[in-house]
């Protein structure tokens, strides 16, 4: 097995959607091949924004690509995408992260491999981008985010060091990054109710929630999930409320939520709030899949009412 960086655009022709498919042609055949079973890092390439190396993910198994000769899908291992919580700069110091584009002053390499949207990566290129990108003591940052003085988190004790796989699959890791990712992509604003509240010492009360749950193979990408205060988050995992195809009006389940209710809890015009980010919002498959599996089952046909 082999580490890879693979480039991605976010208005990519092809039908690239990073946290489930990767489209690629068979140049990168043999590199992607050997990159099943392992991680993979997502790039952003100079001239498609200014991300850099944005997200991480591991290649579960590679088919040919339905109706197109010379296409390829490498498919992404559902529950594995996982957002880098800052993105990391294409270079440090002048110097390039990966050994393949780097001359030996240091310098960046031009042409050659700077131009492949597949390259191989080497164990410490991958480390240390990990650790630029989803930091080893994420958790204790956001623990004391809003309160610095938290006892028993700043006693003066080393963080402890978690190993980059442990990061990279460890449930309460990756709950605290996908949280962070989410609420801000939101601008810390309830996307259902419009509401952006904080408690006396300034900490958010908006929620992240999955729209497709992890354990039903949802992934950690921002685009499968929305920033909703308790409550409606409550009712969206409930499926009392969701989101019509549109990707915008509210739906209700009005036999099981009292009009009084709706008023009070959801936005006056019935629309969902948009991320900053128009590149974050929900994904429409996700959304679908709310729509069918959790919200109202039979309801919808007719009888859920927008609001």
């Amino acid at each position: 097995m082999v580490k890879l960086v693979l480039l991605h655009k976010a208005n990519s022709i092809y039908e690239d959607e990073p946290d489930v498919v990767y489209d690629f042609p068979r140049s990168y055949l043999r590199a992607i091949n050997e990159a099943v079973g392992d991680w993979i890092i997502y790039y952003e390439p100079v001239k498609a924004g200014p991300r850099g190396y944005f997200a991480a993910a591991k290649i579960e198994h590679v088919i040919p690509k339905p109706g197109s000769d010379g296409r390829f899908l490498a498919m992404i291992e559902p529950g594995s995408f996982l957002p880098f919580d800052q993105s990391v700069p294409r270079l440090i110091a002048g110097r390039p992260l990966e050994e393949a584009l780097t001359e030996p002053d240091g310098s960046p390499k031009k042409g050659g491999a700077v131009q492949l949207a597949v390259r191989r990566l080497t164990a410490a290129d991958f480390t240390r981008i990990i650790d630029l990108g989803l930091p080893q003591d994420l958790e204790q940052i956001e623990a004391t985010r809003y309160d610095p003085k938290l006892p028993g988190l700043n006693d003066g004790a080393e963080p402890f060091a978690r190993p980059v796989l442990e990061r990279l699959t460890r449930r309460p890791y990756r709950d605290v990054a996908f949280r962070r990712k989410v609420r801000e992509a939101y601008g810390y604003r309830c996307a259902m109710s419009g509401l952006m509240l904080r408690n006396g010492g300034g900490r958010p009360e908006v929620q992240a929630a999955h729209i497709r749950p992890v354990e039903n193979s949802g992934s950690d990408s921002v685009r499968n999930g929305l920033a909703l205060s308790g409550t409606l988050h409550w009712m969206f995992d409930r499926g009392l409320i969701s989101v019509a195809d549109d990707c915008e009006t509210i739906l209700v389940s009005h036999n099981k939520v009292p009009g009084e209710v709706v008023s009070r809890l959801l936005a006056g015009d019935g629309r969902l709030i948009r991320p900053v980010d128009p590149w974050n919002a929900p994904h429409p498959e996700n959304l679908r899949w709310h729509r069918e599996n959790i919200f109202g089952r039979g309801l919808y046909e007719g009888s859920a009412a927008t609001v």
